[in-house]
């Protein structure tokens, strides 16, 4: 059994010999910047709210009962006050670099792009795009986040709708096929922070054809098998010891 230090070691080495490398990521990556994940011990789906999590946040609820569905938003996914880690200014310098390729995110934070990634897909799309949709202008995210109750457009006063795929939505077919492209043409793909059981999206990592499949999650996926290495640690602390 190798050591942390062993496997941190053989996962630079891969970079290193690397130069079309993709970084599949999920909520572990957040998590160290203070954003909670959905399935821990400690993330929202063992919360206790007046309506399930899942329930909240589907297209049907956000319709129904778009009141209730701001509050809990605002109060648990509309997070601003956050800065990136390790991993996302890890990932930002590699793509500086000229070594990775793109970001596909299973998140909605926007901290990719905050620390300096360029090329980022994000499946579920973004907190920090908001649009009327009766008029379809665009507000950020600070704009829904002073708003009282349900955010309405200044222009028409049409309800505002977050860019984020709830339950029952699919996903942005623009983003799947750059995903999908950016995936494909990888010799390196490094899954990181994600337990990879939300589809479609876990479903992309199917498209990889290269040589290094590497996962870093602290719980085992049911990839783990087909990897070429797997590390059992944060993916802030790995990313934390790895140099461009």
């Amino acid at each position: 059994m190798s050591t942390i230090e062993e496997q941190i070691a053989e996962l630079q080495s891969i970079i290193d010999t690397h130069n079309k490398i993709v970084f599949f990521g999920g909520a572990g990556v957040s998590t160290e910047s203070g954003i909670p994940d959905f399935r821990s011990q400690d993330g929202l789906y063992n919360q206790k709210y007046a309506y399930p999590p899942e329930t909240i946040i589907s297209h049907s609820f956000f319709q129904r009962n778009t009141g209730e569905f701001y509050r809990f938003y605002k109060d648990k996914m509309l997070i601003l006050d956050v800065q990136p880690n390790a991993a996302h200014r890890f990932l930002a310098d590699l793509e500086k670099a000229g070594k990775l390729t793109a970001v596909v995110t299973q998140n909605i934070d926007g901290l990719h792009q905050i620390a300096g990634s360029r090329n980022v897909y994000e499946l579920h799309g973004s907190i920090h795009r908001n649009y009327c949709m009766r008029c379809g202008k665009f507000f950020d995210a600070d704009y829904i986040k002073a708003s009282d109750g349900i955010p309405c457009c200044d222009t028409c006063g049409g309800t505002i709708k977050p860019d984020v795929v709830l339950y029952e939505e699919g996903l942005d077919n623009d983003v799947l096929r750059g995903a999908v492209s950016a995936i494909s043409s990888a010799d390196c793909l490094i899954i990181g922070g994600t337990s990879l059981v939300v589809y479609p999206a876990a479903g992309l990592i199917d498209y990889f054809r290269g040589d290094s499949l590497v996962l870093v999650n602290k719980s085992s996926t049911s990839r783990d098998r087909s990897a070429n290495l797997v590390i059992s640690a944060s993916i802030g602390e790995v990313f934390s010891r790895l140099h461009v």
